[in-house]
C-alpha cells in the first residue's frame, strides 16, 4: 500500500513539474498567426504545424504515460518511466525547434540531435524494461553485451548523422562525400541495434523469444517493427539535408523536418503505447494468476 501511494504521489509530481515547465515557455513563446506568417508558403505552414502538433503531443503522452505507471504492476513501472521520459525530453526540444522555425525561419540540427543523443540510447533501454532480464542473452558481438550494442549503435547512429547534418564530415571529405559517410556510417548503428534486438520474425543476438511472456511478445515484435520499418523514415529524411549536400538540389529543410517529426512522433509515441499495452495485458495476467 506505502509503495502503491508513493508511485502515485511521484507520477504526480512529475506531472506537475512538466506541466508547469511547459506553461511556462509556452507564456514566454511568441505569438505567431500562421495563415499571415507562412500565406503562400505549404512546405513552411506544415512545418510549423508539425512542430507545434510535435510538441503538444509529446507533453500529453508524457502525462498519459506517468498517469497510468501506477496502473501496471511493479515490474513494468520502468517501462512507463521511460516512455515518459523519452516523451517528455521531445517535449522541451520541440518546444525550442518550433521557436527557433516561427522565429527565425530555420530547422535547428542542434536542438534535434540534443534530443536524438538523448531518447534514442532510452527507446532501447526500454526493450529490456518490458521483456525482463531472463529474456536477454549473455551473448557478445564485438565484445558487448545487449545494453552495451544498443547504446553504442545509438551514439553511431546520432553522431556519424550529425556530423554529417552539420558538414563536419564535408568539410574532411569534401561535401557530398562527408554526408553520404554520415547516413552509411549512421546506419551502422542503427544495424547494430536491430542485431541486438532482433526484428518481427527472429529473436535478436541479445534477445531469447523463447524466454519472453506470451502476453508481452505481441508488444515485443511491435517495438521490433518501429526499430525496423519505423526508423526507415529517418534515412528518406537526410537525403533532403541542406547541410549534407547530398547532390540532390541544395536540399530542403522544410521537407526534413516534416520527415523527421513525423517519424518522431510515429515512433516515439507508439513505442510508448505498445510498451503500455504489453504491460497492462502482462498485470491482467499476473493478476489473474494470483
Amino acid at each position: 500500500m506505502i509503495t502503491e501511494k508513493f508511485s502515485k504521489t511521484t507520477s504526480l509530481l512529475l506531472i506537475a513539474t512538466i506541466a508547469l515547465a511547459m506553461a511556462g515557455t509556452a507564456s514566454a513563446a511568441e505569438v505567431v498567426d500562421p495563415s499571415k506568417e507562412y500565406a503562400g508558403d505549404a512546405l513552411g505552414l506544415i512545418t510549423f504545424f508539425l512542430f507545434f502538433v510535435g510538441y503538444i503531443s509529446m507533453g500529453a503522452a508524457f502525462v498519459f504515460f506517468m498517469s497510468e505507471r501506477s496502473n501496471v504492476a511493479p515490474e513494468y513501472r520502468t517501462t512507463m518511466t521511460i516512455s515518459a521520459l523519452i516523451v517528455g525530453i521531445a517535449a522541451f526540444h520541440y518546444y525550442y525547434m518550433r521557436t527557433v522555425y516561427s522565429e527565425l525561419g530555420s530547422v535547428s540540427v542542434e536542438y534535434r540531435y540534443m534530443d536524438w543523443i538523448i531518447t534514442v540510447p532510452l527507446m532501447a533501454l526500454k526493450f529490456p524494461s518490458l521483456v525482463g532480464k531472463d529474456a536477454i542473452t549473455d551473448e557478445k558481438f564485438l565484445g558487448m553485451g545487449f545494453t552495451g550494442i544498443c547504446f553504442t549503435g545509438a551514439l553511431i547512429m546520432i553522431g556519424f548523422g550529425y556530423l554529417g547534418e552539420s558538414g563536419a564530415l564535408g568539410e574532411v571529405m569534401g561535401a557530398s562525400a562527408g554526408g553520404w559517410a554520415g547516413l552509411i556510417l549512421g546506419g551502422v548503428g542503427w544495424a547494430m541495434i536491430i542485431v541486438a534486438t532482433g526484428t518481427p520474425w527472429s529473436s535478436g543476438k541479445g534477445v531469447d523469444n523463447s524466454k519472453i511472456a506470451p502476453e508481452l511478445i505481441w508488444s515485443a515484435n511491435a517495438l521490433r517493427w518501429f526499430i525496423v520499418v519505423g526508423w526507415i523514415i529517418y534515412p528518406i529524411g537526410y537525403l533532403f539535408s541542406p547541410g549534407a549536400e547530398l547532390g540532390l538540389g541544395d536540399g530542403n529543410q522544410e521537407v526534413l523536418a516534416i520527415f523527421y517529426n513525423i517519424a518522431d512522433i510515429i515512433n516515439k509515441i507508439g513505442f510508448g503505447i505498445v510498451a503500455w499495452m504489453g504491460a497492462k495485458k502482462a498485470t491482467e495476467a499476473l493478476a489473474a494468476a494470483e
